[in-house]
């Protein structure tokens, strides 16, 4: 049996939003891995943060509770999170937990990357 992998790409936009591409499985294997993508030089968690699903092929609790701590910290910190793209499992998990109405999600990477504030 193979360990669930997560290939996650960071780049930084030229206005200083982090984008983090992710391929894979997110869950108790790979979470750590994930917060760590997530957390800026300074450890802290997504300040301005998109985070692209696209290639997101399953994620359970443990993916929940990185997204729900990064958005908690870059929400304390006058930022935000954002999800785009995100495959129907994976907005599926997030509507039963209730996370589909907290999160700011987005249909796409270019819609998640505009300049105007996440919806309230």
């Amino acid at each position: 049996m193979s360990a669930a992998r997560l290939v996650v790409s960071r780049h930084v936009t030229s206005d200083g939003v982090s984008v983090l591409k992710l391929a894979g499985e997110i869950d108790f294997n790979t979470a750590v891995g994930f917060r760590e993508a997530l957390a800026d030089r300074d450890g802290a968690l997504g300040h301005r943060t998109v985070v692209d699903f696209r290639e997101v092929t399953f994620m359970d609790s443990s993916g929940i509770n990185v997204l729900v701590a990064a958005n908690r910290a870059a929400g304390e910190g006058g930022g935000w999170v954002r999800l785009s793209s995100l495959p129907a499992a994976v907005h599926d998990v997030l509507r039963i937990v209730g996370l589909d109405e907290v999160l700011c999600l987005y249909p796409t990477l270019d819609h998640a990357l505009e300049i105007s504030p996440p919806p309230s």
